[in-house]
């Protein structure tokens, strides 16, 4: 853990030189004019890269949520956790198991000719685990429990997980940098076309990811919506592997735990994978 927090503060602690150091008012401007009375004036201007890009509100991710369960549930810590659980008991709805994510800020640092950056962002992380048993958590242990009511039945059994997340990724972009803006004139009159590069590429790195809230959500045919807020002993902390395939106008993301998202009684490893817009 505190590896991986002196990492997060060096590359922090760069980020925050790379940005002191950016002065985006100087720009180098090469322009090439051919006219003529009847003929279609044409010019390009080239302006420099910006060193820094700093983004507001400007992307979500969707996706879908699951877990590696690597769980002994014949060891006594895990029919502590979970009385007379087995592999069948969280099994998961797998296409109503979302992972959402709301990117706050995201920042890039171009460090070789904009081909390669220092990316990194905060947002929150939402995970939705849709159970397919009758399984209900608990505030203290055991946390989970089979729910045997006679004629009950489950519409809805969900645990959300919701983080506040830290990625931090080296980019590799083998498109064109979005340097270039061509504009057309014709006598007084004036069109103006912006040429945007689009990003190509992949990245890769890890997140730091802090629970903030927790909750089981269930709906049944007699007692109808219920939710009970509790951190359900999971772990606080989440590190992670992530990383995203660029393909112009959207990305397929990734990730995947460093350990299980429960301190100690079941181990499952979270994962998620998507599409960022």
């Amino acid at each position: 853990m505190r590896i991986y927090f002196s990492v997060m503060t060096i590359m922090l602690l760069f980020a925050t030189v790379a940005y002191g150091q950016v002065d985006s008012t100087k720009v180098s401007v090469e322009v090439k004019i051919e006219s003529s009375s009847d003929r279609t004036t044409e010019k390009e201007v080239y302006k420099r890269p910006v060193r820094v890009k700093t983004s507001w509100f400007s992307g979500f991710d969707l996706g879908f949520a699951n877990f590696s369960d690597h769980t002994d549930y014949n060891s006594a810590e895990a029919q502590a956790f979970a009385p007379g659980s087995n592999t069948e008991w969280f099994d998961l709805k797998n296409g109503k198991s979302i992972n959402v994510n709301i990117w706050v800020f995201q920042q890039k640092i171009n460090l070789i000719h904009t081909h390669l950056n220092l990316k990194y962002a905060l947002g929150l992380e939402l995970n939705n685990y849709r159970y397919t048993n009758p399984i209900r958590f608990n505030k203290n242990q055991p946390y989970v429990s089979w729910d045997n009511t006679a004629d009950r039945t489950y519409r809805k059994n969900k645990l959300a997980a919701d983080y506040v997340n830290l990625p931090i990724m080296l980019n590799v972009n083998f498109g064109n940098p979005s340097n270039r803006f061509a504009s057309n004139e014709k006598h007084s009159g004036c069109g103006v076309k912006v040429d945007k590069g689009k990003e190509w590429g992949f990245s890769a790195g890890i997140s730091i990811a802090y629970l903030y809230s927790a909750r089981n959500k269930t709906i049944t045919s007699d007692e109808g919506k219920e939710k009970l807020k509790n951190n359900f002993n999971l772990n606080p902390w989440k590190l992670a592997y992530v990383g995203e395939l660029n393909l112009g106008y959207f990305s397929i993301y990734g990730s995947y735990a460093f350990k299980s998202m429960f301190k100690n009684g079941l181990d499952m490893t979270p994962y998620t994978i998507g599409i960022r817009l």
